[in-house]
């Protein structure tokens, strides 16, 4: 790329039910803290995108406004679950483009009001109207695979207990209770065979980063993290939509951003991805490279993806335990990868970690794979 982009700061708040604090505090909160983690004036920065996926017109400004920040540029984005992360797309490509030395990218959602939750039914989307939500497709992609490759319930299970051990570690988590694979197995069926344990809870957060050139990074920040990739895709039409035992666009996502990047899948040390279902965390094993179609069980089943294996998966806790507050969940996977590039992940640090990758994927489409997939790769 002609122009280099760093992470410089990055703030998240706790993911969870916040019955007492709204939306536009929320990413308030989130953005004042990355702004001020970066050591730079707020009047620096240049220009926002805000990602959510149900908050209504203008959470930017709403937003920016409660500590002074306006009159820039800010781009409200929707993009499903993948908002946050285009939201980060949209701050590098002002970026690359020119238009800015330094941005904010924010991401929020708060799911747990009355009438909340990520379940709405559009009267043009065939598929959800007629049942067909993400547990549904995802308990149907869970039997494909099982079909196919003889993936387990059990393998399944071990995603949830390896995220919600991590998550024991990490304070900004919804869910703080370990799990055993009996209890992912036994917990009430949401659809089979996704139980409850191994669905994502509905969650409230907010996070926000603070990205710059590298003229300015390397001013003012003593250890700034570049952004090696950042590559969105939207989903091809196929004849099932969603309901498959890969991800075409999470794969071709991958593929682009490991070109530009100029590394490949085995040099990635740690990774947040798109688990909302631990049949997604399976899959995306295997999308993403780090391990050859169908292997994704017993990669996670031998211990690969857990700190200190072939590459660290949702050492956060992931969608699964951290929690899916929809539009802040790009963006927080960026601010964790910030801190393992820095060393300052705490207990859940990856010794060594030097390149991470992060991987969103959002939006049901009738007809479509899915909406969107953003992959970033970030490099120490």
């Amino acid at each position: 790329m002609s122009t280099g982009v760093y992470v410089i700061g990055a703030a998240s708040t706790d993911f969870g039910p916040q019955p007492d604090i709204g939306v536009h505090d929320l990413a308030a909160d989130a953005a004042w803290r990355a702004i001020e983690s970066s050591g730079l004036d707020p009047d620096r920065i240049e220009i926002a995108f805000a990602g959510h996926a149900y908050q209504g017109p203008c959470l930017g400004q709403k937003a920016l406004m409660k500590f002074g920040l306006t009159g820039l540029p800010i781009v409200n984005v929707e993009n499903a679950c993948a908002s946050g992360a285009t939201a980060v797309q949209g701050v590098i490509n002002a970026i690359r483009a020119g238009q800015a030395e330094v941005g904010l990218a924010l991401g929020a959602e708060k799911l747990t009001k009355p009438g909340g939750g990520f379940l709405p039914i559009v009267t043009d989307d065939l598929d959800s109207t007629m049942g067909r939500v993400m547990p549904a497709a995802f308990a149907m992609i869970a039997q494909r695979h099982m079909y196919r490759y003889g993936t387990t319930r059990e393998q399944m299970a071990r995603v949830a207990v390896k995220n919600r051990g991590n998550a024991l570690r990490n304070p900004r988590c919804h869910l703080h209770e370990a799990l055993t694979v009996a209890q992912v197995m036994d917990s009430p069926v949401i659809a089979d065979p996704m139980t409850r344990y191994s669905c994502c809870p509905v969650s409230d957060g907010a996070a926000a980063v603070v990205l710059a050139g590298e003229e300015v990074a390397r001013r003012v920040c003593d250890h700034p993290v570049e952004v090696a990739a950042s590559v969105l895709v939207s989903g091809l039409r196929t004849p099932h939509g969603i309901v498959d035992d890969r991800s075409e666009m999470s794969a071709r996502a991958a593929g682009l951003a490991y070109a530009q990047a100029g590394i490949k899948p085995a040099d990635v040390d740690v990774c947040e991805l798109h688990d909302p279902f631990t049949i997604a965390e399976i899959v995306h094993y295997e999308d993403l490279g780090f391990c050859a179609p169908g292997e994704g069980g017993a990669f996670v089943q031998s211990g690969r993806a857990d700190i200190g294996g072939d590459v660290a998966v949702s050492p956060s806790g992931g969608l699964l335990a951290k929690g899916h507050p929809l539009g802040a969940t790009g963006v927080a996977q960026i601010a964790e990868l910030f801190w393992q590039l820095r060393g300052e992940a705490g207990g859940t640090q990856v010794p060594g970690a030097r390149v991470g990758l992060a991987h969103t994927v959002g939006g049901g489409v009738s007809q479509l794979e899915s909406g969107a997939c953003a992959v970033h790769v970030l490099r120490a």
